[in-house]
């Protein structure tokens, strides 16, 4: 088996990340948790678009991290929409 980066969602927020092999008889993950490998999971994040100047929630996939909601079908970010400084 493979070690690569796993999210750990407990009640539908991402709660650890760990690096792990998959393999239940050297660790155990959190009873009633899921386990989503991070690099193939989706999450929605700010990203910044040039053409409206402002950052727009868009899927990234691998670019969850603790504290993401988990919907069933992809992670959400808890950061609040960032407010780039304006020029004159």
């Amino acid at each position: 088996m493979t070690v690569q980066e796993y999210l750990i969602v407990e009640n539908n927020v991402v709660t650890n990340n760990v690096m792990w092999d998959g393999n239940t008889a050297d660790w155990t993950p959190p009873t009633d948790s899921i386990q989503l490998v991070t690099a193939t999971t989706p999450a929605m994040v700010w990203v910044y678009n040039d053409s409206t100047k402002v950052f727009e929630l868009t899927e990234v996939m691998g670019a969850g991290a603790i504290d993401f909601t988990w919907d069933g079908a992809v992670l959400t970010t808890n950061v609040p929409q960032p407010n780039p400084l304006k020029t004159t």
